[in-house]
């Protein structure tokens, strides 16, 4: 586990593990829409001459919301959004399908 840092604003000591042989797996299933997004970041990051592909992306983004996390607790994005997400759900009976 790495430790917890600051948020995204600067100084986050939360890093993303890279280029490397990565030994544990998940599985994310995204929509269409979801994946194009992903793509068109990727593709937004080349024109900025930073490569990367869509692994490195997504281990990048999780390092950051971490980061926020652990520093912000509640009031980090991640919790504000999920939080929201719940309260969306539970108002209109809908539920996110665990997988």
């Amino acid at each position: 586990m790495r430790p917890a840092a600051p948020g995204p604003d600067g100084g986050d000591q939360r890093r993303a593990s890279g280029r490397e042989r990565h030994t544990q797996k998940i599985t994310v299933y995204l929509s269409a829409e979801e994946l194009l997004d992903l793509e068109r970041a990727r593709l937004a990051l080349l024109r900025y001459g930073a490569a990367a592909d869509r692994g490195r992306i997504v281990r990048e983004a999780i390092a950051v919301l971490l980061a926020d996390l652990d520093a912000r607790g509640q009031d980090s994005l991640l919790a504000r959004r999920i939080a929201s997400a719940a309260r969306q759900e539970h108002a209109t009976g809908t539920a996110e399908s665990a997988v």
